[in-house]
């Protein structure tokens, strides 16, 4: 099996639209989470969640043609793609466009509540005699395919192709698909992560339905998301992307690339329970991790910071407190655990990338972020989530969580360079 390198990042995300800069915000426990901008939202129960902000979509993305076929989440993507192009760094040219390839986790595009009315209401109009204007790239907007489509074309990429629709694993997955074609010599590079925009009207009115929002704290947005805490409510929706470069360990040296950190392992499962719940007793991330620890070649004891899942659910919260008190006994209360969604809501299929972003700074910065909101212990969850402020420590291997609606779970494992 080869070995494979972390060498360049990219973010858009509500607390920073670049890598670095998120990565700042999480340490500052700054929230990205606001009143939502999106679609006017004041009749909703839910009007609060973790925007994109100040995004210029022709930094990164300047061909015009281009970005008439992405969607919002598509361009976040996009732009964080071209970021981690860039911060690669000069000599990834040397491989040959099939050594390279491309594998990015995102969501459904839904279409537009009023694109949809207006067209129904052009057809009763015309009693059907007359179909409503709809432009071939309005139907590419809404492929999940486009904005990896738009990545190759800008990388040159012909290798793999890999398109996950896991929720709010895709990311975690596609970058542990990457993984996998790089050990097995397929391709030296691989562009890997995810994007995601559920900030639009049927997104929110969903998932409110579906009762997983938090209708707390909507006067005080910054304080809703609040993972592990006794008044934990639900989650916040959020939106962004994070991509990053994997290489093939040896290629990456030979070319004099900055390693931000090794891959070691990935693991994933399926819970088997129900659609919206994670098992009480914590076995399908039960599984999940362990199989990335096998992966990785690692005992429990070698890991010492986990970016959680962490969604401020009442269930998911517990059921992964449970999972990692089986899979690390008593060294789980040495773990330091903290949820990047307290700062940035849920960003849906890019969670489980901006998670493992999180490791990869942890490792380089010899530091962890926060759990921000956390007020009130729950005496069921009694680890150490690193509350309400960064903490400087050693961190040598780092596991990242994802976790997803339908079941899905899946782990990766860093150590440092």
């Amino acid at each position: 099996m080869r070995r494979v390198a972390i060498t360049g990042l990219g973010a858009v995300t509500p607390v920073g639209n670049t890598a670095r800069s998120t990565w700042e915000a999480l340490v500052q426990g700054r929230s990205g989470v606001g009143k939502i901008t999106t679609f006017p939202s004041q009749e909703l129960p839910i009007h609060i969640a973790g925007e994109v902000k100040d995004f210029d979509e022709t930094l990164h993305i300047p061909r015009t043609r281009l970005r008439h076929y992405l969607s919002r989440g598509a361009k976040f993507g996009v732009s964080a793609f071209v970021q981690a192009l860039d911060d690669a760094g000069s000599g990834i040219e040397r491989y040959a466009p099939h050594e390279r390839g491309v594998a990015i986790g995102c969501g459904v595009c839904l279409p537009d509540m009023q694109l949809i009315s207006d067209m129904f209401h052009t057809i009763q109009e015309s009693d059907g005699q007359r179909l409503p204007t709809y432009s071939p790239a309005d139907v590419l907007v809404h492929s999940h395919n486009a904005g990896m489509a738009v990545m190759s074309m800008i990388g040159n990429c012909q290798g793999p192709m890999i398109s996950m629709n896991m929720a709010c694993t895709s990311s975690a997955c596609a970058i542990g698909e990457a993984f996998r074609r790089i050990q097995d010599g397929e391709v030296k590079l691989m562009a890997a992560g995810g994007y995601d925009a559920m900030t639009a009207l049927i997104d929110v009115l969903g998932f409110a339905l579906v009762g997983a929002l938090t209708p707390q704290f909507v006067d005080e947005p910054a304080r809703a998301s609040r993972p592990f805490d006794r008044e934990r409510s639900g989650f916040v929706l959020g939106e962004g992307s994070v991509v990053m470069i994997l290489e093939d360990w040896e290629s990456a040296c030979e070319r004099g690339a900055t390693i931000y950190a090794e891959l070691l392992g990935y693991g994933s499962s399926m819970n088997a329970y129900r659609i919206t719940d994670s098992p009480p007793d914590g076995d399908g991330a039960v599984q999940a991790i362990g199989r990335a620890l096998q992966d990785a070649g690692l005992s429990p004891d070698a890991i010492d910071y986990v970016a959680a899942h962490g969604t401020s659910t009442l269930g998911n919260d517990l059921s992964e407190t449970v999972a990692l008190k089986r899979v690390f006994g008593d060294h789980a209360y040495r773990l330091a655990i903290s949820s990047p969604k307290s700062m940035t809501g849920h960003l849906t299929a890019a969670a489980g990338a901006l998670n493992l972003l999180t490791c990869i700074y942890a490792l380089r910065e010899q530091t962890v972020p926060p759990t921000i909101n956390y007020e009130y212990p729950d005496p069921k969850l009694d680890l150490d989530y690193v509350p309400n402020h960064a903490r400087a420590q050693r961190v040598q291997v780092a596991m990242a969580n994802a976790f997803a609606f339908g079941g899905t779970n899946a782990v990766l494992i860093v150590r440092t360079a």
